[in-house]
């Protein structure tokens, strides 16, 4: 039975903390109450005890991360042999015990390589890699096997040092969180090739296998996919990782020593010339990129999604930032930015148009007492979106905070999946990147997005005169299975009106 270790409550106002110091390492017997890591935050340190007797089969949370409240630092398999004065065994049994281990050629515990914790609502994986094969030796925390769900890629680490005796569930399968993977016998050695002398003919064999298999090291994903966005080839790169599998970064340090390759001529749809054909190179989509197209598909195949357009003058909120924005930065310590005015904007419109923050399940509609606001951000990796919870009930401190705190955690591809689940509404701000106009596809099972685009000066009439305004197209795409274009239009319209004079919001009208 396996027991989840926790980041237990840090405190009042205390969302996240940083793992200083594991104490144990995956393998390691623990007594209940045991102190098994050392979390710090801003204000104390927090040591996380062990809730039951048993094994640390494995860390999720290395040192060095960052975590929030109840996120899952670690798993222990429960033994009811496990005693306090078995939690640290006198290092010359442990050698001897080792030592008989190796000469037995691996007869060591089998511990059982699960599926970590996926994440909130995620429920299942498909493996994409296995690093390494069946009779490998394996280091305590070396990785071995790569899963990816539709929201992120998932490392899953050796629980402990020892032999990989046997693969459950291969390349391509789909896996269950909590799952069996694998077994591994733990402290054990790889098992001798079967020649005809296993005394030094049968050793030199098994290097000469290992040499073999390093020659063939599967390297990262994420490398594979920059590698082949960037035209270069794999003997281009020189690998960091075990050996020597190429990593993410080990391709930025290529491209940034070397010129960047050009860019291969687009392929013409009709049959490809062989010297064409040549220039090509074909890459297989990822099982995560795989996922993602198919639910964009699914999103416009089962929604019947709509947009409707409107445009707004972004004078108002121009001048109130930019009268307060200095006295505001100093009073809350973050920057007052557009994004604020267009969430409160929103939570604002919801409420009048109660639909649009609504989903359809099954033949019922659930409406949302709450706004869980989406809010789009850009990152190295892509395009992610974390979700800000009850945005209806904050003020625009805390909205802007809550935005630079999620931003940066993105950009630093340290958000969870729970944090990027269970948004009610989104929010896309193309314009940073410069659209004047889109229309953006819903975030199912969410009912509605709004699209922001770049300011831009437009001669606009104005008490019949012409004047130069700051005018920015709004867009908003809604399921119309769930929400007609009447309710459409009187959302887009209530967060025009909100921008155009922000007084309504604070007189609630």
């Amino acid at each position: 039975m396996s027991t989840e270790i926790r980041v237990p409550t840090l405190g009042e106002s205390v969302t996240e903390a940083t793992v200083a110091t594991w104490f144990k390492k995956p393998g390691d017997t623990v007594a209940v109450d045991e102190m098994l890591c050392e979390l710090e935050t801003d204000k104390v340190t927090v040591e996380v005890p062990s809730p039951v007797a048993g094994t640390l089969s494995d860390i999720v949370a290395g040192e060095g991360e960052t975590v929030g409240v109840d996120a899952l630092l670690g798993n222990i398999s429960e033994s009811g042999s496990a005693g306090p004065e078995e939690t640290k065994p006198r290092a010359a049994d442990t050698k001897a015990t080792e030592a008989d281990e190796t000469a037995n050629g691996g007869s060591g515990e089998t511990v059982k390589v699960m599926v970590p914790a996926l994440g909130e609502s995620v429920s299942e994986a498909t493996i994409a890699t296995w690093f390494k094969k069946e009779g490998d030796s394996v280091a305590a925390d070396e990785m071995l096997c790569e899963l990816e769900t539709d929201k992120v890629s998932v490392e899953v680490p050796a629980p402990a040092a020892g032999v990989l005796t046997k693969i459950l569930k291969g390349e391509g399968d789909t896996v269950e969180a909590g799952g069996q993977l694998a077994e591994l016998s733990a402290g054990g050695s790889a098992a001798k090739p079967k020649v005809e002398t296993e005394g030094s003919k049968g050793e030199a064999y098994q290097t000469t296998q290992n040499a073999e298999a390093r020659s063939d090291v599967e390297d990262a994903p994420s490398a594979k996919k920059a590698m082949a966005e960037a035209g270069i080839s794999r003997d281009q790169v020189t690998g960091s990782g075990r050996d020597g599998r190429v990593m993410k970064e080990d391709v930025a340090k290529a491209l940034s020593a070397a010129p960047k390759a050009a860019a291969p001529a687009a392929a013409p749809r009709a049959p490809v010339p062989a010297d064409d054909a040549a220039r090509e190179e074909r890459v297989k989509m990822t099982r995560l990129r795989q996922t993602i197209a198919r639910r964009l598909k699914d999103a416009q195949n089962t929604a019947a999604i709509l947009t409707t357009y409107n445009e707004v003058d972004m004078t108002e909120v121009m001048a109130l930032r930019s009268e307060y924005k200095d006295l505001f930065e100093k009073k809350h310590g973050v920057k007052l930015g557009f994004m604020s005015f267009f969430t409160k904007a929103c939570c604002h419109a919801l409420k009048e148009v109660p639909e649009v923050n609504a989903e359809i399940d099954g033949t019922d509609i659930v409406y949302k007492n709450f706004v869980h606001m989406g809010i789009a951000a850009g990152t190295p990796q892509g395009l992610v979106v974390p979700v800000i919870r009850d945005a209806d009930t904050m003020s625009f401190a805390e909205i802007e905070k809550a935005i630079a705190e999620k931003g940066k955690r993105a950009r630093d591809g340290k958000l969870s999946m729970a944090e990027m689940q269970g948004g009610t509404f989104t929010i896309s701000n193309g314009g940073v990147y410069g659209s004047l106009m889109s229309s953006p596809i819903l975030n199912p099972p969410q009912s509605g997005i709004l699209g922001m685009h770049k300011i831009q000066d437009r001669p606009m009439v104005i008490n019949g005169e012409i004047k130069i305004r700051p005018m920015m197209y709004l867009a908003l795409s809604y399921d119309h299975r769930i929400v007609d274009g009447k309710g459409a239009v009187t959302f887009l319209v209530r967060v025009k009106e909100a921008l155009e004079d922000p007084r309504r919001l604070l007189m609630d009208l």
